[in-house]
């Protein structure tokens, strides 16, 4: 009925129209109100304020096909923030008994931590454990040119947690708000645009009028990769009262995580994904997922019903490094690459016996080669002697091809940035010359100070190559052949022409 009416009307108007200008009615007059009025509608549109554009995804009953269903027994390595979101839950859970005992609710919990690592996933976990509505919108979508429209779509979506609740029977619900430094970025900051200000006014309004009376208890969380560009009124107690560290996994966390996301993928027997956490370190829960999907994309590729350890190799590598290129070098450029490679490897061996995987000239991504290092436990600390080790292997590759083509190349510049951020963390430790600085230490002392590590380094270590430059030979000739050598391999190559040399 209300389509016939809207459609009798639509044209009842056209024909109106028609007939003024047939008259010779003139329109002019109405087209700047017209216009303001389409601009309003258009910006503000929608039912209480909201713009069509300004979607927010909700998980309640019947709702589960726009978000799955996920429970923290499916986030692995995140033991300790499960531990203390858990705990951050138990007003929505058991609000009965933390009522008795006199516990204020907690109005906002803070995920922060490096991309990858799980913040979204528990979040939704979060709702299903609760058994909450849950609500989602990205910090960039509060965020318009027109004032007013932030601060109005902050109210709408509380109010909207509280109606869905309500509709659905549920006693709580769970807005998550990721990338929420777009919205509660440090005030004053956008001096020319103070709609910033106001919709991070309007989201601490709206967060502490939340009451532990009301029928329908709204948690709010937020996710962030840098909690340090947050405004300090965000963060005081009674707002976002805990703060969650979603870390990268460790070596047993990687592990729990593989063992997850391999559950539907069939493994050969071969396979240990314990060798896979061991080689891994650094990468989060969205780098080993994807690890997990480019193997069984090899499996496929190569006509195989399972996944093999040559799958799990490859997809770290392609993880890290990316696919590999069909760029073609000349004879002069992968002759270079070899004797770069060649310096890192050994210099690589001489600090730690037995740290090569493997070494290769195959470009990836924009690798021309590379060498990679057996696994080692995680490490939190490093001592002096140890940052000075790595320094040495940076720069071994272009003190190699210097000892043999008399000249560096553009080659190590990756390398040159890595042991400079070595050396800069040498120097604000209090390990380097200068002993303990300031961080407000004068950019000339730290360049200096940081040429003056790099090039002790590189003395020492041209000294060690120049040693065993028959060696650095040798292997050179035998990668340029193989393209690729294992780390056993290449250990058994520099032992065999050692026992040559001595005899």
């Amino acid at each position: 009925m209300n389509r016939w009416v809207r459609e009798i009307g639509v044209g009842a108007g056209l024909a109106i129209v028609i007939l003024a200008l047939l008259s010779g009615f003139d329109f002019s007059l109405f087209l700047l109100p017209l216009s303001m009025l389409a601009l309003a509608g258009f910006v503000i549109g929608g039912r209480g304020g909201l713009s069509p554009r300004f979607n927010v995804n909700a998980l309640g009953n019947g709702d589960d096909t726009k978000i799955p269903t996920v429970t923290f027994n499916d986030i692995g390595g995140q033991d300790m923030a499960k531990r203390e979101f858990l705990e951050a839950l138990a007003f929505l859970k058991e609000s009965d008994k933390t009522s008795r005992l006199g516990i204020r609710p907690l109005k906002g919990v803070l995920l922060t931590g490096p991309p990858g690592t799980g913040k979204t996933l528990m979040a939704k976990a979060a709702a299903n454990y609760t058994e909450s509505v849950f609500l989602t919108a990205s910090g960039s979508q509060f965020v318009q040119m027109y004032a007013g429209v932030g601060a109005n779509r902050v109210r709408q979506i509380f109010k909207q947690a509280r109606t869905t609740a309500e509709r659905e029977g549920k006693s709580s619900a769970i807005i998550f708000i990721d990338e929420i430094d777009v919205l509660g970025a440090k005030r004053g900051k956008n001096v020319s645009h103070m709609e910033y200000d106001q919709t991070l006014n309007e989201l601490l309004t709206q967060i502490d009028g939340i009451r532990s009376e009301h029928p329908v208890q709204i948690l709010v969380v937020g996710a962030t990769n840098r909690s340090d560009l947050l405004d300090p009124a965000l963060l005081r107690p009674g707002r976002f009262d805990r703060i969650v560290q979603v870390d990268l996994p460790d070596k047993s966390g990687r592990l729990r995580i593989l063992h997850i996301h391999a559950a539907n993928k069939p493994l050969a027997p071969e396979v240990k994904l314990e060798t896979v956490a061991a080689e891994t370190s650094g990468f989060s829960g969205a780098h080993l997922e994807s690890l997990l999907n480019e193997a069984a994309i090899g499996a496929l590729r190569d006509g195989r019903e399972s996944i093999n350890q040559v799958d799990l190799r490859e997809a770290i590598e392609k993880v890290m490094l990316g696919e590999k290129s069909n760029r073609s070098l000349q004879k002069e450029e992968r002759e270079r690459v070899a004797f770069h490679e060649v310096g890192h490897a050994i210099l690589s061996e001489s600090v730690t016996p037995g740290s090569v995987a493997s070494i290769t000239i195959a470009s990836r991504n924009q690798a021309l080669g590379y060498i990679r290092q057996n696994p080692q436990d995680d490490q939190y600390l490093y001592t002096k002697d140890q940052l000075l080790d790595s320094i040495k292997i940076c720069v071994a590759g272009a003190v190699s091809e210097e000892l043999i083509f008399g000249q560096r190349s553009t080659g190590a510049v990756g390398d040159i940035e890595q042991a400079t951020d070595l050396a800069k963390r040498m120097v604000f430790a209090g390990l380097s010359p200068l002993g303990i600085v300031s961080t407000e230490l004068p950019a000339n002392n730290l360049h200096e100070a940081i040429v003056e590590i790099i090039a002790d380094q590189e003395a020492n270590v041209k000294a060690l190559l120049q040693d065993k430059i028959e060696v650095i030979r040798s292997a050179a000739k035998e990668l340029l052949e193989e393209e690729s050598i294992s780390g056993d391999a290449f250990r058994e190559l520099i032992e065999n022409l050692g026992n040559k040399a001595l005899s």
